[in-house]
């Protein structure tokens, strides 16, 4: 894995206190939002770089209100606008870190087409997208995210709408990295964070986060206490597929099927298992597929955490400076004439 050239610098004496701003979060109680904002603050100081050189841009919700509540430059945009303000600042200032909160209305449908352009493109931008299944600020619309048969405002009688699998669209779109995390699990969403945060590339971090005034059961079939270890797999490169409160189940691959084990009653180890590789696009894009769920009933296969995918490939702000710095050397003229290309014609 290529990380972020970074330099160290007095970033490295910083707490997560240094990154809180004097704005008090406007979040409802009990949201997410603010374990997450709490686990980046945290993650910040980790990274070694000063805090003047971190920039937070976003768009338009209640995740999109991120940038108020640190102490470091940033963008508070337009509804959807949030990846091609922040491309364009990191094509300008490569040097920054930049950070875009997001979440599922703004970023896969205000903004959807530049969701999976920006993916392709794969500028080196740390994307944290909020998914709570729900329009939360403009008061319970359902979203591109939101499951089939779920009433809301603008669905009396029940969602029909096919949902995006926001795993699948990253990778199948392009996307260098893809992990997901629960706004609850502190520790290891800060460490999810932090290896976001050295990828070269855009890292896309999807956040499941309930909302508690919409929608506020979103994810409690494997989110709850109680259902937890039964239905979610947290995935660990190089480690099998382990599940289950007694870590006694597992998943294999029958083909390109994954199915559910129970390793006692088939008589097989955890050395028979499926093994996480996270360069693999093609289990990652079996992984991905883990989460769909149309029909409204919970999937048999446990919901994967962690690092689904990650990818080495050239940024778009590195291939765009090596393009002009290429065409400098060559002595290519004017930005007329490169505009008018060999091809022109002169109408008379």
């Amino acid at each position: 894995m290529t990380e972020k050239d970074t330099t160290a610098t007095a970033g490295s004496a910083y707490t997560a206190k240094d990154f809180a701003s004097n704005q008090e979060p406007k979040w409802c109680p009990g949201c997410g939002d603010h374990a997450v904002l709490q686990q980046i603050k945290s993650t910040l100081p980790d990274l070694g770089i000063a805090r003047e050189n971190f920039a937070f841009i976003s768009g338009i919700g209640c995740s999109s209100r991120l940038p108020y509540y640190m102490e470091t430059y940033g963008v508070h945009g337009i509804h959807g606008r949030a990846l091609p303000m922040a491309t364009g600042l990191k094509v300008a200032r490569p040097d920054l870190c930049v950070w875009v909160a997001t979440g599922d209305g703004d970023a896969l449908s205000i903004g959807g087409n530049h969701f999976i352009h920006t993916l392709r493109r794969n500028p080196d931008l740390n994307v944290v997208l909020l998914n709570n299944e729900i329009y939360g600020l403009t008061k319970g619309q359902y979203s591109p995210t939101t499951k089939i048969g779920m009433r809301t405002v603008t669905s009396p009688s029940g969602v029909i709408d096919h949902p995006f699998n926001t795993a699948s669209l990253a990778i199948g779109s392009g996307g260098t990295f893809f992990a997901r995390a629960f706004d609850r699990d502190g520790k290891y969403l800060r460490s999810i964070f932090n290896r976001a945060a050295k990828h070269k590339g855009m890292s896309l971090v999807e956040i499941y986060q309930a909302c508690p005034i919409f929608n506020n059961s979103a994810f409690e079939a494997f989110a709850s206490a109680e259902n937890k270890a039964e239905n979610t797999v947290y995935l660990e490169q190089g480690k099998p597929l382990v599940f289950g409160a007694a870590s006694n189940k597992g998943i294999k691959l029958d083909g390109f099927k994954p199915v559910v084990v129970d390793l006692e009653k088939a008589g097989l180890s955890q050395s028979d298992l499926w093994v996480h590789d996270e360069a693999d696009i093609n289990k990652a894009a079996i992984l991905a597929r883990f989460a769909d769920d149309l029909s409204g009933a919970e999937s048999s296969l446990p919901r994967p955490m962690g690092i689904l995918y990650a990818e080495d490939r050239v940024t778009y702000e590195d291939a765009l400076t090596a393009q002009i710095g290429d065409a400098q050397a060559k002595g290519a003229g004017t930005l007329e004439e490169l505009l008018r290309g060999e091809n022109s014609y002169v109408i008379k």
